[in-house]
């Protein structure tokens, strides 16, 4: 157990190197694997990934180099546990250890638990003398017990865990009415890099928008952007072209920029596990830094209320599952692997599903293994050449120069195209040879046809994978008796999440509590610490407060969030206590415009 940032893809990676054989990660994020294989293949090391969308041919590919000892890490998305073509080669690796990554969705316990985890331990009777090595960075003593349990662990295995304190890191919890307006101010005031989490995509566009027209410019990110979108967007906040990044929940996963001094959250995240990870992006380089959440009344309804959306009853889910088989026309038995175009209005239309519930269902179902639904931003095109280097020159010599030119920066360009599918960048090799995206792609298309390449174009639209064989609706694996446990247990932790919003305890100690690392130490720094000093100091504190607020006020009216600019480490509900109690004294007053003047 190491927090966010705390080194975790090292505990498996340096050992997958010193030992002999092949060492296998099973991870849920597709993005999160294919950047942990392209920081590998940076430093020389030769490593893959399998997940769902790849073809039989790119897969073919990938199995027979780590049959042949060409790949030294395999990463595998939890579904390809169970098919059959895995196990048939899993079974003639030369295996030296079995990494689990975010290990907490094996429990049921824990807070995105994922029932294809459950195949992990199955798998294991294939190499039972290999080591296995589990890794999270959110886990609570529960977790962490049937973490162990789940994965077959002996008696004597070993638990190393870091302390999940960030000293540099101050947890404030403010109640708000105007958020974006107390945002703008906490972003003018810590300077920096900035992260703000909203709940949906449609926010991302608006609060970067308001920020942008405020003074701070402000990139968004979202899951249904284009990848080129995406891709820039990411690029300017990390290079600091822009300061603030706002997003939705799809970002941060392999994200590592030391410099963010700030991560505020305008909505409530669901879970303390999702909350601690995301605010815990701020501060790696060990500066002074700020994990800021801004909560309304209505936020609180709010989460409740997509809590009871975000778990459709088990027989709507099987509906839904039903509906997408036949939309795509799939027979009992097959459809393993197929991946289609995913309009999700055309069919919520087609069988008369409200879309909100459609998509959570759909989510669950992806849970459960059955089926896949990619981020966009997890698309790339993919090129490889099945031809011998003679056969390519023949080709170049018998075609217009464009072509040979094309392959010729492709083959400088990205390294292994010959024995693998390697992602390619259209755009790129288009401004390169001064030719049009389009024209790239035709070319591409038209040696695909030749069988000179095979290319795996991206796709724009978003996509569905169906992961598994299609089952009756009687053999789901999602039984209402595992339903309700899984209901309960989110149901839970969503009221942990209210109680720290409502706890008048050290935040960082209730957090620390939370996972089960008892600390009595105060932090001395969050909101509820400093809250603390205030009272400590009761009247006199208040008393030079209102001096300060006077002396201001004597210069020009000030609306509360203009006095908070001026005096910006107090908290509101301190400020609007001392300007109640100057107004009640008559020592201010208050004008039309919400201006207190003397």
């Amino acid at each position: 157990m190491l927090p966010t940032g705390g080194g975790k893809s090292i505990c498996y990676q340096i050992p997958a190197l010193m030992l002999d054989g092949l060492c296998l990660v099973v991870s849920p994020l597709i993005s999160l694997m294919k950047d942990q294989v392209q920081k590998l293949h940076d430093r020389g090391i030769k490593a893959a990934c399998l997940y769902s969308g790849l073809t039989p041919t790119e897969q073919e590919i990938i199995f027979n180099h780590c049959l042949q000892g060409k790949i030294k890490i395999l990463y595998v998305s939890p579904e390809r546990l169970k098919q059959r073509v895995f196990i048939e080669h899993f079974r003639r690796m030369r295996l030296s250890l079995i990494a689990v990554d975010e290990a907490h969705c094996i429990s049921q316990w824990g807070y995105d638990f994922r029932p294809p985890y459950l195949e992990i331990a199955r798998i294991r009777v294939y190499h039972d003398r290999v080591p296995v090595i589990a890794l999270t960075a959110t886990a609570t003593p529960a977790v962490v017990t049937d973490i162990q349990r789940q994965l077959l662990f002996r008696s004597d295995s070993k638990l190393f865990q870091s302390s999940f304190s960030r000293p540099n890191l101050a947890y404030m919890v403010f109640h708000e009415s105007d958020k974006e307006g107390r945002m703008l101010r906490i972003l003018r005031h810590t300077g920096g890099s900035a992260i703000v989490y909203v709940r949906n995509r449609r926010r991302t566009h608006q609060v970067a928008e308001y920020l942008t027209r405020s003074g701070i410019p402000a990139a968004y990110y979202h899951a249904g952007l284009d990848p080129k979108e995406r891709d820039l967007a990411q690029l300017r906040w990390i290079k600091s072209q822009v300061p603030v990044i706002v997003a939705t929940n799809a970002f941060g996963m392999g994200i590592d920029k030391p410099d963010v001094r700030c991560v505020i959250h305008l909505d409530i995240p669901s879970t303390i596990e999702a909350y601690f990870q995301e605010a815990g992006r701020a501060g790696r380089d060990g500066n002074k830094s700020y994990a800021i959440m801004l909560y309304d009344d209505t936020d609180i309804d709010t989460l409740r209320s997509n809590f009871e959306s975000s778990y459709p009853t088990p027989s709507y889910i099987s509906n839904v599952y039903k509906a997408l088989c036949n939309y795509y026309r799939l027979p009992v038995g097959s459809g393993e692997d197929c991946q289609f175009d995913f309009d999700i209005e055309a069919l919520c239309n087609t069988y008369r599903f409200k879309l909100v519930e459609f998509f959570n269902a759909a989510r669950i179902l992806e849970r459960e293994g059955l089926i896949s639904i990619p981020d966009r931003t997890d698309a790339e095109s993919r090129v490889h050449i099945p031809v011998s280097r003679d056969e390519i020159y023949r080709f170049q010599v018998s075609q217009e120069p464009r072509y040979a030119n094309l392959l010729t920066l492709m083959l400088r360009l990205y390294g292994g195209l010959f024995s693998d599918f390697t992602p390619v960048s259209e755009r790129e090799m288009a401004r390169r040879l001064y030719l049009d995206e389009q024209q790239v792609t035709n070319m591409l298309h038209h040696m695909h046809a030749l069988k000179i390449i095979d290319y795996k174009a991206r796709s724009s639209r978003p996509q569905i994978i169906f992961t598994a064989p299609r089952v009756n609706v009687e053999q789901l694996p999602l039984t209402e008796s595992n339903y309700n446990t899984l209901k309960q247990q989110a149901a839970q932790r969503l009221e942990a999440m209210l109680h720290y919003i409502g706890s008048d305890q050290c935040r960082s100690t209730a957090l620390l509590n939370y996972f089960g690392e008892q600390t009595q130490q105060p932090c001395g720094q969050c909101d509820h610490c400093l809250q603390q000093a205030h009272t400590q100091q009761a009247n006199p504190a208040d008393e030079t407060l209102g001096s300060q607020i006077i002396a201001l006020l004597k210069l020009q009216p000030l609306r509360a969030d203009q006095i908070m600019e001026k005096i910006p480490c107090i908290d509101e509900r301190t400020l609007r206590r001392v300007l109640r109690s100057l107004v009640d004294q008559r020592a201010v007053s208050i004008n039309q415009a919400l201006q207190f003047f003397v």
